[in-house]
């Protein structure tokens, strides 16, 4: 009788199954280390959402990194209220200071101020002062202005020199002190004018810019007017110039810088929203 021997490929159950739990262990393991758990992976095969940041097995092709965090919006420097893109535009580029003077109304000579500042060009423009009252010119505003018209002129302009009857309050401005800065008389609703220009800042409206207040030239020509300034109040309405209370003009002249290049926007509202 012939005996029966085992075939030498085959092997006891038991080493079947101890390698194949070996092989499910590994696989558990490696399930692991790339989610968590291999049931937090079938938890987001059945539809789970994963919560915002956290990677799941789609977020990067399976590959396990983690996904990108949330979309952060860029920022947009700020830009100074109420001014339209075609005002906005006119402001120099290297302009850091900017007195806007805004018009209560086309016709009006009541009207109110507010210094910005751009010291930071990834902040933008930053109101540097309260809302202070002020004054224009009697008949309000115009964007063509002449001679004895009794308007202020609309636009954005140099403030490059100052003066006046008293001594310079600290300011960084050129300022030429001068007895011919008195002034005495009456104003246009008979109101008295002493004292008006004793700190004045000349806006640059058909003047050379950086010359004394007191400079006469007219590059427009004498018909189109000059002697534009921002000076003291007196209580009442100017012939084209701006005015501000007294504690406002020295407070100006103090924070005026030439080397950021100080401007002036000047208008009635929907001039001024253009």
């Amino acid at each position: 009788m012939s005996v029966l021997r085992p075939s030498a490929s085959r092997r006891p159950p038991y080493v079947v199954c101890a390698g194949t739990c070996a092989a499910a262990i590994l696989l558990l393991t490696a399930c692991d280390s790339i989610s968590g758990t291999a049931t937090g992976i079938r938890g987001v095969r059945a539809g789970a959402t994963a919560s915002a940041g956290v990677a799941g097995p789609q977020a990067d092709g399976g590959r396990g990194r983690a996904a990108p965090g949330p979309y952060a919006p860029r920022l947009r420097p700020r830009e100074i209220p109420a001014l339209g893109p075609r005002t906005r535009a006119t402001i120099p580029a290297d302009s850091r200071q900017a007195l806007v003077v805004t018009g209560h109304s086309y016709n009006s000579s009541l009207s109110t101020a507010v210094l910005y500042t751009r010291d930071d060009p990834a902040l933008g423009w930053q109101a540097a002062t309260s809302r202070w009252p002020a004054r224009n010119a009697m008949n309000g505003w115009t964007d063509e202005h002449w001679e004895d018209d009794l308007r202020s002129p609309t636009g954005v302009y140099g403030l490059t020199s100052a003066g006046g009857l008293l001594d310079a309050p600290g300011t960084m401005l050129p300022y030429n002190q001068s007895p011919a800065f008195a002034v005495s008389g009456e104003g246009l609703d008979g109101e008295p004018l002493e004292g008006s220009f004793d700190y004045v800042i000349a806006v640059d409206y058909n003047r050379i810019p950086g010359a004394s207040p007191l400079d006469q030239k007219r590059p427009l020509g004498q018909e189109r007017g000059g002697g534009i300034w921002i000076h003291v109040d007196h209580d009442g309405p100017t012939q084209g110039c701006i005015t501000l209370p007294k504690d406002r003009m020295r407070e100006l002249l103090q924070l005026l810088d030439p080397a950021k290049k100080p401007v002036v926007v000047m208008g009635d509202v929907p001039a001024l929203e253009r």
